[in-house]
């Protein structure tokens, strides 16, 4: 191969613009040497500017592909949809797996990669709430993974809805909340299923509403919803999951202060209910005691289940925890994991939580 030629040391020579030809050529302008000066200054910080911001993003890009980077402690996923590589460690053996997930829509969580979630949690039991469903859905996805499904659907078209799913066949279904005095007000909102061992309810929690213009409605829910939980703990304790539509506490939520009695899911009513379901205080000696599960295994933790999607509240870690698992103090000691899934975001403005309890049921 011949050699290459050397390139050549002569250099064209361009013309002189304007003003390079002439310093005077502006001599009439409106322009102080001192306004010239700072122009100059400007534009020559713009290519400055843009090279800075190439390298950050050139420092991004080479981080996202170094798979040994230490991750932004503060950094909270932002997709749109559900990424289809999920994956999970598999559940400990012997146990059953449960996840609750309000998925705000089930056809608009379809479009955005419900299955993927569904698929990779792989769960005995999967509770869905604010399913917002007309009709009992015929989802591949679901159908074909869980033989027993219970819907509950809304008198009003696409509102409310709660499902469970299950592998495991229970031996009774219940959708009342009894000595509500509305039953239309609790159509869509509450599954009760018996097994051996338990009971499994599944909830979308009234919420109070925009100015707490529902809170009358969601105090005589919780009222009613005391009575029950306690008369089914007089039988078989009891598994309670879902949207509960409530911080429990000031670690519950981004900002307590500010919400305090003015924002639905933190005000004295809502709060004082929950506390007395759990009873933890032991005041109501005749009353059982139930545990908040992921409270209770991270005690001093700020993690959230609901981002709204205004105001870029996920970015900002501005959330609430509304969706938990509440379980008959009995059978805590069964419990073997309770997470909160903060990855699967995109779907829903809430992320799914997931139970691990030493089977059967």
């Amino acid at each position: 191969m011949p050699p290459k030629r050397a390139a050549s040391s002569k250099r064209k020579v361009e013309p002189l613009s304007q003003s390079e030809e002439d310093p005077e050529s502006d001599a009439g302008s409106s322009h102080s040497d001192a306004e010239r000066a700072t122009k100059k200054r400007k534009t020559a910080a713009k290519p400055k500017a843009k090279a800075q911001a190439k390298e950050k993003a050139a420092a991004a890009k080479t981080k996202a592909r170094d798979p040994d980077a230490s991750p932004d402690p503060n950094a909270q996923p932002t997709n749109k949809v559900l990424p289809v590589d999920i994956s999970f460690p598999p559940k400990a053996a012997g146990t059953v797996r449960i996840a609750t997930w309000n998925i705000c829509g089930l056809a608009a969580a379809q479009k955005k990669g419900f299955k993927y979630y569904v698929e990779a949690e792989d769960a005995d039991i999967l509770i869905l709430t604010e399913t917002k469903v007309n009709n009992e859905p015929v989802d591949p996805a679901l159908t074909q993974r869980y033989p027993h499904r219970h819907w509950t659907i809304s008198d009003k078209k696409t509102y409310s809805g709660t499902a469970i799913l299950s592998k495991i066949q229970p031996l009774s279904v219940d959708y009342t909340l009894p000595g509500h005095p509305d039953a239309s007000a609790v159509k869509g909102r509450i599954v009760t299923l018996e097994f051996e061992s338990c009971y499994l309810i599944g909830t979308y929690v009234v919420n109070a509403g925009t100015g707490l213009k529902t809170l009358d409605a969601k105090k005589e829910w919780n009222k009613h919803f005391e009575l029950y939980i306690r008369e089914l703990d007089k039988k078989k304790p009891v598994i309670w999951t879902g949207d509960l539509n409530v911080a429990p506490t000031a670690l519950d939520l981004a900002n307590p202060k500010t919400n305090w009695n003015k924002t639905p899911g933190y005000t004295e009513a809502e709060t004082s209910s929950f506390a007395r379901i759990l009873n933890t205080s032991g005041e109501e000696a005749e009353a059982p005691k139930f545990v908040d599960v992921w409270r209770k295994l991270h005690p001093d933790l700020r993690h959230y289940t609901y981002f709204s999607y205004r105001f870029n509240c996920r970015e900002k870690g501005l959330g609430w925890r509304l969706d938990t698992f509440v379980v008959s103090e009995r059978l805590e000691e069964r419990v073997k994991m309770c997470e909160i899934r903060s990855e699967i975001y995109g779907a829903s403005d809430h992320c799914p939580v997931v139970l691990e309890l030493d089977g059967p049921l």
